[in-house]
């Protein structure tokens, strides 16, 4: 193997006024995790949705899970930026994740409701993400962690509204 293949990931100490980079990454690390496990998820049952709601379903969770697949690389990358690992094994996404699967095959209306709950429990997360970084004058993170915020919160409105009575 040739010495430039032999060249590892490390963590590098940046000095752009952002503190605690570490404790930032952990959050930035929560949500990669959060977003790569409701990425599966969605696909999952973008996969498996019947009823008369099939198209409906099966396009919004389409661009659901397009969106946070481009995220995760946003977030990975921002982890990165702050100098620290991005997680490197599956394991370490499981871990980190608070997004869980059924215990049974739902039904359209149970996926949807699982959804709605995942989208409100990562929107939850990255306020926590958003107040920590402001308090780490890390103002790239707080508008990453904004923006994702309200995608989250946009995806459970809609899924939401095809539940509504």
């Amino acid at each position: 193997m040739t010495k430039v293949l032999q060249t590892q990931p490390k963590i590098s100490e940046v000095h752009t006024g952002v503190q605690d980079a570490e404790a930032l990454a952990e959050g930035l690390t929560g949500a990669l995790a959060d977003t790569y496990r409701l990425v599966f998820k969605t696909h999952a049952y973008h996969w498996n949705v019947t009823g008369p709601l099939f198209f409906s379903i099966h396009k919004l969770t389409e661009e659901q899970y397009e969106n946070m697949f481009a995220a995760a690389d946003e977030l990975a990358e921002r982890i990165r930026a702050l100098g620290q690992l991005a997680p490197m094994q599956l394991s370490e996404i499981t871990q980190n994740s608070e997004v869980k699967d059924l215990d049974s095959t739902p039904t359209a209306g149970e996926m949807v409701q699982d959804l709605v709950k995942d989208h409100e429990s990562i929107a939850t997360r990255l306020h926590k993400l958003i107040e920590l970084a402001g308090d780490h004058n890390d103002a790239v993170t707080e508008d990453l962690a904004t923006a994702r915020a309200a995608f989250h919160e946009q995806a459970a409105w809609m899924l939401r509204a095809i539940n509504a009575s």
